[in-house]
């Protein structure tokens, strides 16, 4: 009777997910392909929503002060985007999570990554989308490696099983799931590349194992964090799939690593730095 509780409890989820995706990715995509104010609004709602459920998790102190003083921040952030002044952006997020660390006496820690992972969610995404056609190829490259890796993670684990990945923080992920989810990231990889005719395209799917390997991991740092708090989900405004944060933990990480990337190999813009080998 149980296992079979537990086997409708997961179709159940499973369709709510499938609900989720089929209304929300086209809306990004949508979004993404027009950019401009039109993109940066959808990742500046998205940092506000990361804001607000880290606040909730980790039951921050002096919880509206620290939320305006996040929002300014990342207005702020999104406003330099838009000028082309990444590096302002950055210094803004940063000294906002210094400020921010100083009205939680307590809790300065959580405070102070609180604001830099909302910006996180932010500035790395608007400003390798840039307002170009190299832009737009580099968001859809980033979507194409994240959303393989965690929907085949999912179905390869529970198809396969085997050895837990981390029990102790996440006792449903396997190895099995984790290969599965960086094989199908460099798959799609090497689809989007050669689809659109990108050269180098054995770089960016070896870039793509390592940021589906980054993203894996963003997961398992976001789950060790509920549960070091007791926390189930982050939030619960996506249905199958929690909150904001839950949904884009992994791909957080793996867009920073994407954006470092593209600053070290250098370029007229990040998305060339990125996506051009």
């Amino acid at each position: 009777m149980s296992g079979s509780i537990m086997n409708k409890g997961r179709g159940g989820d499973l369709k709510y997910r499938a609900a989720s995706v089929a209304v929300l990715v086209p809306v990004v995509l949508a979004l993404t392909w027009l950019g401009g104010w039109a993109f940066t609004t959808l990742w500046l709602l998205a940092s506000v929503a990361v804001l607000y459920e880290w606040a909730s998790i980790t039951c921050l102190q002096r919880r509206p002060v620290w939320l305006g003083v996040g929002v300014v921040c990342l207005l702020a952030a999104a406003i330099l985007l838009q000028l082309g002044q990444l590096h302002f952006s950055i210094l803004v997020i940063l000294a906002g999570a210094l400020v921010s660390s100083l009205l939680a006496p307590s809790q300065r820690g959580w405070a102070f990554w609180g604001i830099v992972i909302a910006g996180a969610t932010l500035v790395p995404v608007v400003a390798l989308r840039g307002s170009g056609l190299l832009g737009m190829l580099a968001i859809f490259y980033l979507y194409a490696v994240v959303w393989a890796t965690d929907s085949f993670a999912y179905f390869t684990g529970r198809t396969l099983g085997g050895p837990k990945l981390w029990p102790r923080v996440s006792p449903n992920k396997t190895w099995s799931g984790a290969l599965g989810g960086v094989l199908a990231g460099a798959l799609a990889a090497a689809v989007l590349a050669l689809g659109a005719g990108l050269p180098g395209v054995g770089a960016l799917v070896g870039l793509a194992v390592l940021l589906s390997i980054v993203s894996q991991a963003g997961d398992l740092a976001e789950s060790s964090i509920k549960r070091l708090f007791g926390v189930k989900d982050a939030g619960c405004l996506i249905p199958g799939h929690g909150g904001i944060l839950d949904r884009l933990d992994g791909f957080i990480v793996a867009a920073l690593l994407a954006l470092v990337v593209a600053l070290l190999r250098g370029g007229m813009e990040p998305a060339a730095g990125l996506m051009m080998w």
